[in-house]
């Protein structure tokens, strides 16, 4: 097996990387959406996801910029950007990395952060989306990828939240950090960490007790605590989370 095969499984679970392995948002319910293609500067093609908040009455101008978690492709996380758009009234983009799912290319460090500012730009450039707030949201390796997005376009005034050394680059914009206190693959000590070097005024930690890796995001209150930080960052605007 080749190294980068072991960094970045993005051939699990099997088929990945097919049409039919990749879930479309139209099978979740979604019907406002758009099944994107972006072009890298270095001449890869990027699958994503634009999907529009269903309940248009609510609908606020924020866009959520989606970093999933390694392994599997963005069609696995559809039923997480569902919950977003719906509660919180927002577009969610769903960038696929390079070598994932429907994307070209193989994956490392480098192209993963031209990917990711592949999409920002997107977001801004776009007569849509150019106005939006942009709230950046990774998940384990998609952690990694929106701190050093943040710290290299935070002069946009653009809001994030859920390495140590991109970490206290970030000022003055508003972080969430979601730890799983049983998280096997990636100590919480490590997010503590993160959390202890974070410069920002404003930060707020919670952590789920049993909380693991893959399933913290199933753990009662996180979408919760997502909603409160984004009302509170768009200064009180309340908002109620159904499940």
């Amino acid at each position: 097996m080749r190294k980068s095969e072991l960094i970045y499984p993005r051939n699990l679970p099997i088929g990945s990387r097919t049409e039919e392995g990749v879930p479309r948002p139209n099978q979740f319910g979604i019907s406002d959406y758009e099944d994107l293609r972006l072009q890298t500067p270095d001449s890869e093609t990027l699958s994503a996801f634009f999907i529009r908040p269903s309940n248009k009455r609510q609908a606020k101008r924020l866009t959520i910029l989606m970093f999933h978690g390694n392994a599997g492709n963005i069609g696995h996380r559809v039923p997480i950007a569902k919950v977003l758009e719906e509660h919180i009234g927002c577009n969610v983009f769903m960038l696929e990395y390079r070598g994932y799912g429907l994307s070209t290319g193989t994956p490392d460090e480098d192209g993963i952060n031209i990917d990711a500012q592949t999409a920002i730009d997107f977001i801004r450039n776009q007569a849509e989306t150019k106005d939006d707030k942009i709230i950046v949201y990774g998940e384990s390796i998609g952690g990694a990828c929106a701190i050093r997005l943040v710290a290299n376009n935070q002069e946009a005034g653009d809001i994030y939240w859920n390495s140590e050394q991109e970490m206290p680059r970030i000022k003055n914009i508003p972080m969430l950090f979601m730890s799983g206190l049983k998280d096997e693959i990636i100590p919480p000590s490590h997010m503590k960490e993160l959390y202890s070097v974070c410069r920002v005024e404003k930060k707020v930690w919670r952590d789920f007790e049993n909380g693991t890796h893959n399933e913290t995001i199933a753990e009662p209150g996180f979408f919760d605590c997502i909603v409160e930080f984004v009302q509170d960052v768009l200064g009180g605007r309340k908002m109620e989370l159904r499940l």
